[in-house]
């Protein structure tokens, strides 16, 4: 096996600023990658004899900024910063190991079932962001209906709506899954919000250019019927009559697990990391379970969904993780690579 020695911070990366939104000098930084890649002899990454991808899920702005949407605070009120600093700074240090980086954009418009334009109730008033869970109940017994307006945009009609809200919910309580949180709006395609962190931008565009590794982002989410918590598969597959909601990423799955190792980072612990990782292990076990073995979990990139006195998630992202250790996965730190 190939052994790669880690390798300095390089001067440009400024830790104080992960928390803020900025505009990446992608000139200034090609020519630095170039250098850097020369004065450290970083070969490009097609030369690599053990090939690692990095999958960073979700490491944007409307979940890693203090005041954006939905700010991933963890347990200490600041995770998704603290997290990106050292997720930065591994980035940087094993630039010569790192064959392949690829970012997943969660995507999203303001029609979606999980936006409060989605529903209403008798009065017509809309729900309230993450305060609000609707269940099968809550749908049969008229509390929440989905709004007729939103229809026509849609490009549907009332009932096929309507009908379909209702099967959502009860395919989400049956499978196991999280109940249809309504969520502000977040992740909004052409906002700010959607855009990569600026320093972890900075670091995957400092990657691509020093490794000649062009980076694969990854878009989920933009389907308005359903969640995409997990970058491989929507949480429900299949409409009314089991019509085809949205596929599996069958291809992504597939180009994971030719790779030797497979990092994984992101936000949110309990939510778009816990899932997708779930996801691939489900994949992995129909094909050997000792593919398990390949992936590495980077427990200290990465925070859960915590929302003071409403509620809090770290107790399901713990529970999740101890099952990936259990089948095989590596939690490992940042700083171990």
């Amino acid at each position: 096996m190939e052994t790669k020695t880690q390798l300095p911070i390089p001067p440009h990366f400024d830790a104080q600023k992960v928390g803020e939104v900025w505009r990446v000098p992608y000139l200034e930084r090609a020519e630095q990658a170039r250098d850097w890649a020369k004065k450290y002899n970083i070969k490009p990454a097609f030369e690599d004899k053990e090939r690692t991808c990095l999958l960073l899920i979700d490491v944007q702005n409307t979940f890693c900024i203090p005041g954006f949407e939905l700010f991933v605070g963890g347990q200490s009120g600041n995770g998704a910063v603290e997290d990106n600093k050292r997720l930065c700074e591994f980035i940087y240090r094993n630039l010569g190991s790192i064959s392949a980086i690829a970012p997943t954009l969660d995507t999203h418009t303001a029609m979606q079932i999980f936006h409060p334009i989605f529903w209403i109730n008798a009065a017509g008033n809309h729900p309230t962001p993450a305060a609000t869970n609707i269940t099968p109940e809550d749908i049969e017994q008229g509390k929440w209906k989905v709004n007729p307006a939103v229809a026509y945009s849609l490009k549907s009609d009332y009932e096929t709506l309507q009908n379909h809200a209702l099967h959502y919910v009860k395919q989400l309580s049956q499978n196991g899954k999280y109940p249809l949180t309504v969520w502000f709006y977040h992740s909004m395609l052409g906002g700010i919000g959607h855009a990569l962190v600026s320093a972890v931008e900075e670091a995957v565009f400092f990657h691509c250019i020093a490794r000649d590794s062009q980076t694969q982002f990854e878009i989920k989410g933009n389907n308005p019927l359903t969640e995409n918590y997990s970058v491989l598969r929507p949480e429900v597959l299949e409409g009314v009559g089991g019509k085809q909601l949205a596929p599996k990423n069958t291809r992504l799955i597939e180009q994971l697990l030719a790779f030797d190792k497979v990092i994984i980072a992101g936000q949110a612990k309990s939510h778009c990391v816990a899932w997708t990782i779930d996801d691939l292990l489900t994949e992995i076990n129909q094909i050997d379970p000792l593919l398990a073995q390949k992936i590495y979990i980077l427990e200290d990139c990465t925070s859960p969904v915590v929302v003071p006195g409403v509620v809090d998630y770290t107790e399901q992202a713990e529970s999740a993780f101890e099952k990936f250790a259990k089948a095989g996965m590596h939690l490992v730190k940042s700083t171990q690579f």
